[in-house]
């Protein structure tokens, strides 16, 4: 047996870019509202987005993440840009 671990990737659904799990942020729909989830645990329907202001202010301000994943980002959007500048 090997000894590497493998390093989950995830896909930023703003740009599109396969990326290693800790360099992305998952929000996800719960049935309390949308959150941000920090330990990447939560249940409920999750997507992930890059550390970046540009893919964060495309999520946020962009029609189409909502018409495609049923929920919207206005609620978290500072939370979002706190979580960038970490």
């Amino acid at each position: 047996m090997s000894g590497t671990k493998k390093n989950p990737e995830r896909m930023c659904v703003v740009c599109r870019l396969m990326k290693p799990k800790k360099e992305l942020i998952r929000i996800v729909n719960t049935e309390n509202g949308v959150v941000v989830d920090g330990t990447g645990k939560l249940n409920g329907r999750g997507v992930y987005i890059c550390r970046c202001k540009e893919c964060v202010s495309k999520a946020v301000r962009g029609k189409g993440f909502f018409k495609q994943y049923g929920f919207s980002l206005e609620t978290v959007a500072d939370e979002l840009e706190k979580a960038v500048e970490r």
